[in-house]
């Protein structure tokens, strides 16, 4: 069954020295990427609800040179609601550090790390986690060859969008072909992965904790851009359907990702369990989306987090002497 997000009560109020301690706070949103619209919509939801918490704060669009959002800044920190591409792979994150503005989720390495999906795998491989088999794709001419190397259907990919922007699911060589020319006008790096049958799960993680797992489907092929933010069909699943010792391993590996990509606060890694139980790592999202079908303010509130107090949690992180919210 579909379930509307940012149903939990709008009682939580930040404690006075907290919100005083937090000052000025700007929630940049917006931005120039593919995901503007999206990010729009997150910036928006977690400004109001950031402002029924009771901190002092402003939504700011973020457009155009990122340099002059810091050239007089009359705010103490950043919320960063950006999504893709200048907003989540270390860009602004890079500019706010130089600035020396604290802002929200992870610093500059993990960001660029996490927005780039193949150099996230080949950590993942590295570190020994389960990741379904891969390939970088640079020509039309190496369909057959990588069909021939890992088999169908594949999962196609620009390496730096997020979203779900530009996948395509192939079932041959010629489909394949078509969907890396897709993909390239969208990214000068293309992921070619084998397509793991079977439930996707997620798992947000919330200063060093993983929230309840949830189960995703939907009639479309995968959780795509529509099933995502557009559709009132997809199904989420919490609890999510898994054996308590299954929903810990799985938590446990989300875990283990994000730590070992190097994020930090907030986030969100997306799983597939095949046939045979075994999970396998797709990637982490360090600006996860906080829209109306977002998945992390759910994974919140199945643990008794309102949405207020989720925002208010994360931008304290910001501070380097802990007020407790």
């Amino acid at each position: 069954m579909s379930e509307p997000m940012h149903t939990a009560a709008q009682d939580y109020q930040a404690p006075p020295e907290l919100v005083k301690a937090l000052g000025r706070v700007a929630v940049f949103m917006g931005g120039d990427s593919a995901e503007r619209d999206v990010s729009l919509k997150s910036g928006r939801a977690v400004l109001s609800a950031l402002q029924t918490a009771g901190v002092d704060a402003h939504g700011v669009d973020v457009q155009g040179c990122l340099l002059r959002t810091v050239e007089a800044p009359d705010f103490d920190r950043v919320f960063i609601a950006l999504h893709g591409r200048g907003g989540e792979d270390g860009t602004i994150q890079a500019i706010l550090g130089q600035a020396d503005i604290p802002y929200t989720g992870s610093q500059v390495l993990a960001s660029a790390l996490a927005m780039d999906k193949l150099r996230t795998k080949y950590v993942f491989e590295g570190c020994g986690l389960p990741t379904p088999p891969f390939r970088a794709m640079t020509s039309e001419a190496e369909a057959a060859d990588v069909v021939s190397a890992l088999g169908v259907p594949l999962s196609v990919k620009p390496a730096h969008e997020g979203s779900s922007i530009g996948i395509r699911k192939v079932y041959n060589a010629a489909e394949l072909a078509e969907a890396y020319r897709g993909a390239a006008e969208l990214d000068d790096l293309v992921l070619v992965e084998k397509w793991v049958e079977g439930p996707e799960f997620t798992v947000s993680l919330l200063q060093d904790r993983a929230l309840p797992a949830i189960g995703l489907s939907t009639d479309h092929d995968f959780y795509d851009y529509d099933a995502k933010y557009l559709t009132d069909d997809t199904n989420y699943r919490i609890p999510c359907g898994l054996a308590p010792e299954d929903e810990l391993r799985l938590q446990q590996l989300a875990l283990e990702a994000f730590r070992v990509v190097g994020c930090r606060t907030w986030g969100r890694v997306d799983i597939m369990q095949d046939a045979d139980g075994e999970f396998w790592l797709l990637e982490v999202n360090t600006v996860p989306g906080m829209t109306d079908h977002s998945l992390v303010p759910m994974a919140a509130r199945a643990a008794g987090i309102s949405f207020e107090e989720l925002v208010v949690r994360i931008l304290r992180d910001t501070l380097t002497e802990d007020v407790h919210a």
